[in-house]
């Protein structure tokens, strides 16, 4: 196992397999049927966000289209269970507090070179930690 430390935006203790973004994302570009990422010539087009903990480098959109695209997610509990964000932005922030997703921010570089989409990790919100499971 390895810990990682991180920076608490929106609380809560969450564990899933994760799924890394290199494009930022937007959650009205994600089917609310199934969680599946539709935005042409993103780096997980097709790939389900749905119940993974988002590892993405920011959100993408208006406050509108983030939180609509999460809310709907939501309430098919297709939502990603947690998010860990290179750059919070305040419509990204609000939308994670709103919906009670975790999110977490100032993560060690050597994370992101570390992890991979399908790993399974442990994200504590509250208590500042990311534990990957191997």
């Amino acid at each position: 196992m390895k810990t990682f430390k991180c920076t608490k935006i929106s609380g809560g203790k969450v564990e899933a397999e994760v799924i890394v973004s290199k494009d930022a994302v937007c959650f009205y570009l994600v089917e609310p049927a199934t969680g599946i990422v539709v935005e042409k010539n993103h780096d997980i087009l097709n790939q389900t966000i749905a119940n993974k903990i988002l590892i993405m480098p920011s959100g993408k959109g208006s406050s509108v289209v983030q939180a609509d695209g999460l809310y709907k997610l939501s309430q098919n509990k297709l939502e990603p269970k947690g998010i860990i964000v290179e750059q919070a932005d305040t419509v990204l922030v609000s939308s994670a507090i709103i919906m009670e997703t975790p999110m977490v921010h100032k993560v060690d570089k050597q994370f992101y070179d570390y992890i991979k989409t399908g790993m399974k990790i442990i994200l504590d919100a509250d208590s500042g930690e990311i534990t990957i499971l191997e």
